[in-house]
């Protein structure tokens, strides 16, 4: 039974903190400044921060634990959170989902957790995650306890992505790099989720780099090289943004923001200034006749391939 209605309403952006601590130690100088900044994070005024068990090798986490202690009932943010494979034995069963909340629970120092995503099975096949003694067993089994509130499915391969909504067992579904104006193959995943009533997270709008920094040489996209034929491609949407005296990276952040199939676009930060030109880039209105144009340069040519499910 889909539980989406115990969530809060997301608001437009949920901020990604996937290098929040990463390199800092306990009580280090480094780790005093970035918890600082999670503490600005968790005060913004976005409904929630998105984090996960391995981010940063668990200091996400512990960060964010140390800074919600600090602002108490000050923090405006909710934290989702994700159970991940265990990094020494590879395991990722009902056990090891069930470990991996209570890590995470304990950094984050809260008992119940308002929505966990299963993060990136793709070491399983289908029937492994969702049989007996499997990694979903383990978290029907904490949404049905109380102690999460939602369960999600958190990925990127959309044949997997798909298989997992189809199951009708998650409440929310958050997929990557795949619903942005270089790459629309998310769409039909969106789709289904919106019409079993489940939260969409669509996260990394920017492409891992390429819209954010521009079509450089050497630019990647989704964590790929990208070609010199998406450059090009890129280079002919920057043009047609700067005709409307509006950047690349604000229209590929409005491509999310305005979708009616997007309830929440996740992005990653990583200081005080991202954060604010992230809220600058959300007030800027893009204009139909930009999308128009845009859509006559052609589908763009992605990089991305993604397997089929197991």
């Amino acid at each position: 039974m889909i539980n989406s209605s115990r969530l809060r309403i997301p608001s437009p952006l949920t901020l990604g903190l996937s290098t929040l601590g990463r390199d800092t130690t306990g009580g280090s100088a480094e780790e005093r400044d970035a918890i600082r900044f999670a503490e600005r994070v968790l005060t913004s005024g976005h409904t929630y921060v998105d984090t996960s068990n391995n981010y940063a090798a668990g200091r996400s986490e512990a960060v964010l634990g140390a800074a919600a202690i600090r602002r108490g009932a000050a923090r405006s943010a909710d934290i989702i959170t994700k159970v991940d494979v265990d990094p020494i034995t590879g395991r990722f069963d009902r056990d090891r989902v069930l470990r991996s909340f209570d890590e995470s629970r304990a950094r984050l120092g809260v008992d119940t957790i308002p929505l966990l995503h299963l993060h990136d099975p793709d070491m399983l096949t289908m029937s492994e995650a969702l049989g007996p003694g499997g990694a979903v067993e383990g978290l029907i089994e904490l949404r049905s306890s109380g102690a999460v509130g939602a369960i999600g499915i958190a990925g990127g391969h959309i044949p997997m992505m798909s298989a997992y909504v189809s199951s009708g067992v998650f409440d929310a579904v958050l997929c990557h790099n795949r619903f942005t104006i270089v790459d629309h193959s998310a769409t039909a995943l969106f789709e289904d989720a919106r019409r079993r009533g489940m939260v969409v997270f669509n996260a990394a709008p920017f492409g891992a780099g390429l819209l954010s920094g521009g079509p450089r040489p050497g630019t990647r996209y989704a964590y790929l090289p990208a070609s010199d034929a998406l450059l090009d491609w890129t280079r002919a949407a920057e043009h047609i943004c700067r005709e409307y005296e509006l950047s690349l990276p604000a229209v590929a952040l409005a491509f999310s923001l305005q979708s009616p199939l997007i309830d929440s676009t996740v992005v990653g930060i990583s200081s005080a200034n991202r954060l604010d030109d992230l809220d600058e880039l959300q007030r800027q209105t893009v204009p139909s006749e930009l999308w128009e144009q845009i859509d006559q340069l052609g589908p763009a040519p992605t990089p991305i391939v993604d397997p089929a499910v197991r």
